[in-house]
């Protein structure tokens, strides 16, 4: 038996601690196949083809997938307020102002660059821009790959990014850029990631499932606990992503879990309502379509830890 994993290149997801570890294979007893995805759109779109069996991925892509019919549960999280607005150095952000409008406004007649359309980026500076009527003002520009939209805004493509920690952490690494909001203002409690699977191998494969889900959340509590292990880790699994950078990637925003809360849960459904009113979506999907807690609630009884 084969489990098909889609995956993000996102340092802050589990993917990154248990792909380095190696011993998930070994520990599930079954066939491992990791698969690399530029955002969560292309995610939902392998599960729609059949070619996934769980996947990392924010929960607007999931939602829109739902949708349109593809056969999805989130079944675990993993981080909450994931989503932050960088730009290189030269604009005014917080904590000079607290005032979001006046910074978005900052880029009237300029380009803010987002990963591809409908990924929880996208619908975060969607909703963002109706709010402060700058909707015809700002022109947003889609990336399908994340590390295109680093290089963007280095290069002067784009004036500033919503998207991961990660990203932010690139461009003050490596360009001198600068956070302009922090996530946990900017839409607070977003979902940022969850654990996404078919209802398919939901069914079938229950015992996998839970075990995959025990080694998930062991390892977000190796991010929210060790973060320097984590970065080191991190970063000799990539080859190429500095350990200070992973490091200040991690504590950007440093809210891990494993648990489906009530919060998460109430966050996503804030989602759903704004992509309904942005035709992101054609009905209202309703909490038992989008999430099954049962697992996740079997493994971690306790209290969240976001």
């Amino acid at each position: 038996m084969k489990l098909r994993i889609g995956h993000l290149s996102t340092f802050y997801h589990t993917a990154m601690i248990l792909m380095a570890d190696g011993k998930l294979q070994e520990d599930l007893g079954v066939d491992v196949e990791w698969r690399l995805f530029g955002t969560g759109p292309a995610i939902i779109n392998a599960f729609e083809k059949g070619e996934l069996d769980i996947a990392y991925a924010g929960l607007p892509p999931a939602i829109i997938g739902i949708d349109r019919g593809v056969d999805i549960k989130c079944i675990a999280g993993g981080h909450i307020e994931g989503t932050v607005m960088s730009s290189k150095a030269g604009y005014r952000g917080f904590p000079e102002t607290e005032d979001l409008g006046a910074i978005i406004a900052q880029f009237s007649g300029r380009k803010i660059g987002v990963p591809g359309k409908g990924s929880i980026h996208d619908v975060i500076l969607s909703e963002c821009l109706r709010r402060f009527n700058l909707e015809k003002e700002v022109a947003v520009i889609n990336f399908q790959w994340s590390d295109q939209l680093t290089e963007a805004v280095i290069h002067d493509e784009v004036n500033a990014a919503f998207g991961t920690p990660a990203l932010a952490a690139a461009l003050i690494y490596y360009a001198g850029g600068r956070l302009l909001y922090p996530p946990s203002l900017l839409w607070p409690g977003n979902p940022s990631y969850g654990i996404i699977a078919s209802s398919q191998f939901l069914s079938h494969s229950q015992d996998i499932l839970r075990r995959f889900l025990l080694r998930h959340e062991l390892a977000t509590s190796v991010l929210r606990n060790n973060q320097r292990a984590a970065a080191a880790t991190i970063s000799r699994f990539t080859g190429f992503a500095e350990e200070e950078m992973v490091l200040n990637a991690l504590k950007i925003s440093p809210k891990y879990c494993a648990k489906l809360t009530s919060g998460y849960i109430s966050s996503t459904m804030t989602f759903v309502r704004s992509m309904l009113s942005m035709g992101y979506i054609r009905r209202e999907i309703s909490t038992l379509e989008i999430f099954d807690t049962t697992m996740i609630d079997e493994i971690h009884p306790e209290e969240d830890h976001y």
